[in-house]
């Protein structure tokens, strides 16, 4: 599902102007956000940046389309709120880790976790480059080389989970990791696969609802998803 080709696209506000008028976005806090991150600073040297389609970016990892991107940040728009807690899983390019940081603000805290160390290194210089960087300079704002089907357990609990990679079943070290209240949106399937969202209540039962059919690469160990590359 492509919302529009790009050509016409190469300015990121445009893209979030497009984004908004085909209904993608309707909440103004998340075209604030992705209208403040800049999506041309996260994608390789060269690639159409505003482009509504995923790219590859080195191995065996891609950073989704725009649409998603959107998609994912408006389900978790309650759970960004200032001061609260974000993990991005699979952070990759680095690029919804620093829109979650932009959202939680300096008293948040807004973690990456990827277990391709070159990813972790890249992702790190992408938002140096952004407007997140004093986030990342003064510590609200970090990346973690790691299993992220592990969580990150250290700025555990989290009132907001992103995996951007599709895994056959909710990791329980997430579930665990997820606060009262808050919630996870993660693929899930091996070759179908549902965007889900799960929602923690205060009593700390689940509901999972699917919101969307959607194709991520699979959430795996970095040994699988180097194999071949």
């Amino acid at each position: 599902m492509r919302f529009w080709i790009g050509n016409g696209i190469n300015k990121n506000k445009q893209m979030v102007e497009h984004l908004q008028r085909y209904g993608v976005i309707s909440s103004m806090k998340v075209a604030e956000v992705m209208e403040t991150i800049d999506r041309a600073l996260f994608v390789p040297d060269g690639a159409s940046a505003y482009v509504d389609s995923p790219m590859a970016i080195g191995y065996n990892a891609t950073i989704s389309a725009p649409h998603m991107h959107a998609t994912c940040l408006q389900l978790l728009e309650q759970n960004l709120q200032p001061g609260m807690h974000a993990l991005d899983v699979g952070s990759g390019t680095g690029y919804l880790t620093a829109c979650f940081a932009i959202m939680v603000g300096p008293q948040g805290r807004a973690v990456g976790v990827e277990h391709i160390p070159e990813l972790v290194a890249s992702s790190i210089k992408n938002i140096e480059k952004s407007a997140a960087a004093p986030l990342l300079k003064e510590g609200s704002l970090s990346v973690h080389a790691g299993d992220g089907r592990q969580g990150w357990p250290e700025c555990a609990p989290y009132d907001a989970i992103h995996v951007g990679a599709a895994a056959p079943e909710i990791p329980q070290a997430l579930l665990d990791q997820l606060k009262p209240g808050g919630r996870m949106v993660i693929p899930v399937g091996n070759m179908f696969q549902d965007l889900k969202v799960v929602d923690k209540n205060m009593e700390g039962s689940i509901s999972i609802r699917s919101e969307t059919s959607v194709r991520y690469v699979p959430l795996t160990s970095r040994d699988a998803q180097l194999r071949g590359y």
